[in-house]
């Protein structure tokens, strides 16, 4: 190449200065789609062996009289009568209820931390029915007390959502639920991102009384089906630039960067979505432009179409008895959780999953599952605490993009595991020892590992959870 043409080819990108060959650049523009890495590190800790423990392994089965061996952060073995190793630490669970770390998939703790005060509400960026350019992780604040009283109900792992103001609010994240300064200290490492979606009521409330689209139900999803024919047109232009078509790569997009993560499978919807025509219609909105419509949260009326559900692999997170607050919230009956878990099509099993969406709530998300188990079986479903606790931790992890890696008892997972004082669906339930990757983070009777907030000083102890 003739010198003077080089210097004439000399391009700024998005990761540097670059020289570019012919109708090629030497070196590509790429999108960095990590930019706020996790610095995640498990605690150090010892090898631990807990002993003849009632064991829910979160995959629908029970050992009685069961051991787990925990080792270096992982499940190693889950069995009667296990041999202890040397240098591990035996802890006596006689009488008492192991179990997977709890698992809430729908939080917002950290972006509506307590105090509740207005400089700290950062979950509703309510400018646009669009913003998918906005990151939970980037208003989120790590010293939230909520933190702290969810890991003493046993939650180990939980997404932290936007709020439901918009048709599409932003992307979550999920953390570990660990002591920290900095949310890249929580950061799950590797989990995918989640996109949260709303339908019904919220956006066109919203964006209605401003006077602007959506006003109705209809405008919803034309904003919807308008976001992602955009966000189609963005990804080919990367494509076509990706595949060395074009010369030019498309101007950065923040917005259109989390759809086209959607749309290449990297990001996964989160919907907030009431009723079933509505989940219905969002299936098919996600047919229409080739992604999956991922899982529905609070899905009151998801008992209506619990095969389709099934057929389609969507998960619905849901609340035991949390109904008629809104008008699209008051067809709901107390077995929801229960027919969609007996949701099939064919060889495809339904998906169901108990959430907070409650600062408060998510400290008792065992007894929330609970109360679901109490009413299916007066309804006549067979299911017991075996089948319950899939709802807030293997189902919950599948939801997440996490299954492979925590939400069960199984050799070669993540060591996330609580010690209950009884069975954990007992109003009575609490949990004594919390483990994350192995390392102790919760100890009822140690303070040691009663982790405190500066902003719970002076305030009266009360119950411990």
């Amino acid at each position: 190449m003739h010198k003077s043409f080089r210097h004439a080819c000399l391009a700024i990108s998005i990761v540097g200065l670059m020289a570019c060959e012919g109708d090629r650049p030497s070196q590509a523009v790429a999108i960095n789609k990590n930019p706020f890495p996790s610095t995640y590190v498990p605690a150090a800790s010892p090898d631990r062996m807990i002993r003849n423990a009632t064991v829910l392994l979160g995959n629908g089965k029970r050992l009685d009289d069961a051991d787990v061996l925990m080792s270096d952060g992982k499940i190693k073995a889950v069995g009667q009568d296990l041999t202890l190793p040397a240098n591990v630490e035996e802890l006596d669970a006689n009488g008492k209820w192991v179990t997977p770390g709890i698992i809430d998939v729908h939080s917002h703790l950290g972006v509506y931390p307590s105090p509740a005060v207005e400089s700290h509400q950062d979950g509703n960026e309510i400018t646009a029915p669009v913003t998918a350019e906005v990151w939970a992780e980037h208003g989120l604040w790590p010293q939230d007390p909520g933190f702290n009283r969810a890991r003493a109900g046993g939650i180990t792992t939980l997404q932290l959502l936007p709020g439901s103001a918009n048709l599409i609010g932003g992307r979550g994240v999920t953390l570990r639920n660990v002591p920290a300064n900095t949310m890249q200290e929580m950061k799950f490492p590797d989990a995918p991102y989640g996109l949260k979606m709303a339908c019904g009521e919220n956006p066109k409330r919203v964006y209605g009384k401003k006077g602007v689209s959506p006003y109705t139900r209809m405008g919803n999803v034309a904003g919807y089906r308008a976001a992602w024919a955009s966000a189609w047109e963005y990804k080919k232009a990367w494509d076509d630039y990706n595949a060395g078509r074009v010369k030019n790569a498309p101007e950065r997009d923040l917005q259109k960067d989390t759809l086209m993560g959607v749309l290449d499978g990297d990001i996964l919807i989160h919907n907030h979505c009431y009723k079933a025509e509505e989940m219905a219609m969002m299936i098919d909105v996600a047919k229409e432009f080739n992604y999956h419509a991922g899982t529905f949260h609070h899905a009151v009326e998801a008992y209506k179409i619990a095969d389709l559900l099934a057929e389609n692999q969507n998960c619905a997170a849901m609340w035991p008895d949390w109904w008629g607050f809104k008008m699209e919230a008051f067809d709901m009956v107390q077995e929801n959780v229960a027919m969609v878990d007996a949701g099939r099509s064919g060889d495809k099993l339904g998906c169901a999953i108990v959430h907070s969406d409650s600062a408060s709530t998510i400290q008792r998300l065992n007894q929330e599952a609970g109360k679901i188990l109490f009413r299916a079986k007066e309804a006549g479903y067979e299911l017991d605490e075996a089948d319950a606790i899939r709802w807030i931790t293997l189902n919950a992890a599948r939801s997440l993009g996490l299954a492979d890696k925590t939400g069960s008892l199984e050799a070669g997972k993540n060591a996330d595991v609580v010690i209950w004082n009884q069975s954990p669906f007992s109003v009575y339930a609490k949990a004594e020892q919390v483990f994350i990757d192995g390392a102790k983070v919760y100890d009822r009777e140690d303070p040691a590992y009663q982790a405190q907030s500066d902003f719970l000083l002076g305030q009266p102890a009360g119950d411990k959870q």
